[in-house]
């Protein structure tokens, strides 16, 4: 696989934040095998099990620190002299800020501010991807999605703070790393799955955890549209991005990485078709009462499309399938379907001549 993404990833020193994560563990997983030399920043895996542990990454240099201890992240940055970094590395659940706003504000926003001041310490120049949310859009949603260009909001303490990630980024680009020569963009992706997420509050680990107890799968909010995709499209996204930085294009912005026009669904209909992928589950609904979450989430992607050459592979069908063999082959102890999972993506990217996969 060294040579997808033009190759731009063999050799290269790249660091991940959040790699014990769930979206994180995937890229370190991709990485490794594209031949970067991978080197990780994060607290120790907050769910068991843990896809992260579950992969046994050994070729990643994994260093367990707080993104929030600014001299931490400081020494990190000097000791693996990163030619890319992708931070991933949040408090990503809007439950949860509720709860707990200032500690999801530290992660998300101090956090971000320290790596970013550890980078422009180094004084090297490198490419820096700072991945957000599709939540850091202000409603209504246009018929279209929201495009990147559209009003930045907040109304949780989630998003707030990764619409002022935003706006950090923005100013640290403007302010310092243009001159420094740090190519830094922010990447929205849209809401995925895909086997190995044990997080709470997120709709796939919630249902497996209903189906392995024998219990029906509760559904806060069935009527709630989301732009579901399987957690390799955004990371195939991420990746062409860094590759386009790192040739020196005029990509220093911020990009959608969404699923195709028609794809989403609402919570009841991709429920549906995880219960139809695995008989004898079942949901109900839960009446509430519920924090408030956006009834609609809706990407437009065209500027990936039309300047990256990149779009989706998988359709949500594809996405549910995949999905639910991972878990039903973990749990039955059939093993990890990671790397199978990586090797289908990639042929069928080949097949729809997309770039990245040439």
């Amino acid at each position: 696989m060294n040579a997808l993404f033009g190759g731009a990833y063999s050799g290269r020193r790249v660091l991940v934040t959040g790699h014990t994560g769930f979206k994180g563990s995937w890229l370190c997983a991709w990485l490794e095998l594209l031949g970067a030399r991978v080197t990780g920043l994060a607290l120790a895996p907050n769910t068991q099990p843990s896809h992260w542990e579950l992969l046994g990454s050994a070729g990643v240099a994994s260093r367990e620190q707080d993104i929030r201890d600014a001299a931490a992240v400081g020494r990190i940055i000097l000791d693996s002299t990163p030619e890319v970094i992708f931070h991933l590395a949040a408090q990503p659940l809007v439950r949860r800020s509720y709860r707990d706003p200032l500690g999801t504000l530290s992660t998300n926003v101090t956090g971000l501010v320290n790596l970013f001041e550890a980078v422009r310490a180094s004084a090297r120049p490198l490419v820096l991807i700072n991945i957000t949310t599709d939540k850091v859009y202000r409603p209504p949603v246009p018929d279209t999605g929201y495009a990147e260009s559209d009003a930045l909001g907040g109304h949780d303490p989630y998003s707030a703070s990764k619409a002022c990630a935003e706006l950090i980024s923005e100013s640290w680009r403007e302010s310092y790393f243009q001159a420094q020569g740090v190519a830094l963009a922010t990447a929205r992706a849209g809401n995925v799955i895909g086997g190995g997420d044990w997080s709470a509050d997120r709709l796939v680990p919630d249902f497996i955890r209903a189906v392995c107890s024998g219990q029906s799968l509760r559904l806060r909010r069935p009527d709630a549209i989301r732009p579901w995709q399987h957690v390799l499209e955004p990371l195939s996204g991420y990746l062409a991005l860094g590759q386009a930085l790192l040739a020196s294009g005029p990509m220093a912005e911020s990009w959608n990485f969404g699923p195709d026009p028609g794809q989403d669904l609402s919570v009841a209909e991709l429920a549906a078709r995880i219960c139809r992928a695995w008989p004898g589950a079942s949901v109900e609904a839960d009446p509430g009462p519920h924090l408030h979450e956006a009834a609609l989430l809706r990407l437009d992607s065209r500027k990936a499309r039309e300047r990256l050459g990149w779009r989706p592979v998988w359709d949500v069908d594809t996405t549910v399938s995949r999905t639910v063999d991972w878990y039903r082959d973990w749990h039955a102890g059939r093993g990890l379907n990671t790397r199978d999972d990586l090797e289908a993506y990639v042929v069928e990217a080949r097949r729809k001549g997309l770039a990245w996969a040439g």
